[in-house]
């Protein structure tokens, strides 16, 4: 019986040392999606010339979760009518934001760039698109070194600290 409560205890603070691992690890790739979101808003607002509720539905229909929800969200609060764009950006964006890997400073980003959405004509607009995409690429950066220096050491630590664990109980 003993054994078998050693075994729960390693294999959950293993599991603890993965699911951490696997957060930076899903950091980096979800700023990529949120900047490749944002290109293609930036396309369909100045090439397709297409409206942003519609151009917000056009991205919810291309994109994986969780931004498809937040283009989705977007574009529904924005046909009701009862917001502002920027209010409807920042609902949106809380909305959608604990389902993803990202941190205070992406959302940060987000909300600033929200607050201009819909402000300006489309060469101002394009121009804080790749505002947003600089501090985007920025906070990648970041995510990246982040990822490479501790990923390892969060699957190992996690192992680790689950055969202490177990070594002082038995």
């Amino acid at each position: 019986m003993k054994w078998f409560g050693a075994l729960l205890i390693l294999l959950a603070t293993t599991w603890s040392g993965f699911e951490a691992a696997r957060q930076l690890n899903e950091r980096p790739r979800q700023l990529r999606q949120l900047k490749t979101a944002l290109q293609a808003l930036e396309a369909e607002i100045m090439y397709g010339h297409t409206p942003l509720t519609e151009a917000s539905l056009h991205l919810a229909r291309q994109l994986a979760f969780p931004f498809s929800r937040l283009f989705e969200r977007f574009a529904e609060k924005l046909k009701t009518g009862e917001t502002n764009v920027c209010e409807a950006w920042e609902e949106s964006l809380r909305a959608i934001w604990r389902a993803t890997a990202l941190r205070q400073g992406e959302f940060e980003v987000m909300k600033q760039f929200g607050e201009t959405l819909g402000q300006y004509d489309r060469i101002a607009q394009q121009k804080q698109i790749a505002l947003a995409l600089i501090h985007l690429d920025r906070e990648e950066q970041d995510a990246l070194d982040k990822k490479m220096r501790y990923e390892k050491m969060a699957k190992s630590l996690g192992f680790l600290v689950g055969l202490l664990l177990v070594i002082l109980l038995i």
